[in-house]
């Protein structure tokens, strides 16, 4: 904790900083925010076994999608802090 004094030599300016809210940095590397408020994520099951999807789901799985659920964007931009 940082101890801050204000320029004015009064003891009643005086008062602690407490520490600043963080943002979950998992999920801020698999979420982001829209303009309007919608929560943006990348599709799972592209990263490895390949060979046996077909071309076509493939190109799908590389498309971003919405959380249509509000209760997990609700979850998610409280770990976002948005």
């Amino acid at each position: 904790m940082k101890i801050t004094r204000v320029s004015d030599d009064t003891d009643r300016h005086k008062g602690i900083e407490m520490p600043k809210m963080k943002s979950h940095k998992g999920a801020r590397k698999r979420f982001k925010i829209t303009g309007s408020g919608k929560v943006k994520r990348m599709r799972a099951f592209k990263s490895h076994i390949l060979t046996k999807k077909t071309s076509k789901r493939k190109r799908r799985l590389r498309q971003e999608t919405t959380i249509h659920t509000s209760g997990e964007t609700r979850n998610i931009k409280r770990l976002l802090q948005a």
